[in-house]
């Protein structure tokens, strides 16, 4: 086996920096803004010389529900990461828990109103998947794929 003696020793703070308080006041970002830049911590971003990210404007209530969704999936897969390193954060978790929640609330707001977002959340009578807008559909110039 590889590593067998345990001489393999890797210093994690090289990959991920200890952030410091995980609270609403000091380190971190609310979902879309974390979603915009890619990171929910303030403290991690770094922009590339001076160039910032792209703001999203939705058009339509519907792309602005499936904004904050996508927001929302995005805060809840850093802040799992984040937990895996940092997993007795009760305040990290908090969050993630309420994310969570916040997103299954808006899921199922954004299901009955325009149709399932994936696959397995399709309803009815018959297989009605396919029926449903497909997000590369223009509809005014949406910008989500």
């Amino acid at each position: 086996m590889l590593f067998e003696d345990n001489s393999f020793d890797i210093n994690m703070s090289m990959f991920m920096p200890d952030v410091k308080l995980f609270n609403r006041d000091s380190n971190i970002l609310e979902p879309m803004e974390g979603f915009l830049r890619g990171n929910m911590f303030k403290d991690l971003y770094k922009p590339y010389k001076n160039l910032t990210y792209f703001k999203l404007n939705p058009k339509t209530e519907r792309e602005k529900m499936l904004y904050k969704i996508m927001a929302l999936s995005f805060a809840i897969n850093d802040l799992n990461l984040y937990l895996d390193l940092h997993p007795d954060n009760k305040e990290a978790f908090d969050l993630f828990k309420k994310y969570v929640e916040e997103k299954r609330t808006l899921s199922k707001e954004y299901d009955k109103v325009y149709g399932p977002l994936s696959v397995t959340k399709t309803t009815g009578s018959k297989f009605n998947w396919i029926n449903s807008p497909w997000p590369w559909d223009d509809f005014g110039g949406g910008l989500y794929v």
